[in-house]
């Protein structure tokens, strides 16, 4: 039994659920999201919840069965709050700047990054070019631009100079002390 799976997803105030065969959409006040499944799970929208079950009792249904209910409550959650991810740029020098839908990055290489933000997402700079909040309903989409935007200087041991989540601890390991 997939634990995940037998929880119904509660559907808020304000958004709807539509089921069609073999795609799932979801539209509230923040957007609008689609999911298309496989036939091995069946989707169902009963009294304000969204119920997944399985046709059968296979390794891969049983997989499937978790994932949807997952992916469905992602996108519910998405269209009603949103998603956020928060970027620290440190280091001398290095500070971010938005020209309307461009993303321009100084970080310390000889010529400027420039990053074209995705449809469906909104960018912001705050705290004088060092911090980045990337906001969106599609949390694969709001993690994915991250990833990139972060994978472009990534935080270094020594310094701790680079791009690094919010939330992100880095281990800071110590120089060389020198010959005596």
């Amino acid at each position: 039994m997939s634990r995940i799976g037998m929880r119904p997803v509660q559907i808020p105030q304000g958004v709807k659920v539509m089921v069609t065969p073999g795609n799932v959409s979801v539209e509230g006040p923040k957007g609008k999201l689609s999911q298309d499944y496989i036939p091995e799970v069946e989707i169902e929208v009963r009294d304000s919840s969204v119920y997944v079950t399985r046709k059968n009792d296979d390794k891969q249904a049983k997989a499937y069965h978790g994932l949807y209910r997952n992916l469905i409550n992602c996108m519910v959650k998405g269209v009603s709050e949103g998603f956020k991810k928060s970027l620290i740029i440190n280091g001398v020098g290095y500070r971010a700047e938005l020209q309307g839908n461009l993303l321009i990055m100084s970080l310390g290489f000889s010529s400027d990054f420039v990053a074209l933000v995705p449809k469906g997402l909104a960018v912001a700079v705050e705290a004088n070019g060092q911090k980045i909040v990337i906001t969106g309903a599609d949390k694969a989409l709001v993690g994915k631009f991250a990833s990139e935007i972060r994978s472009i200087r990534e935080p270094e041991p020594y310094k701790g100079k680079g791009i690094r989540y919010e939330d992100e601890q880095i281990r800071r390991k110590v120089g060389k002390t020198g010959v005596k």
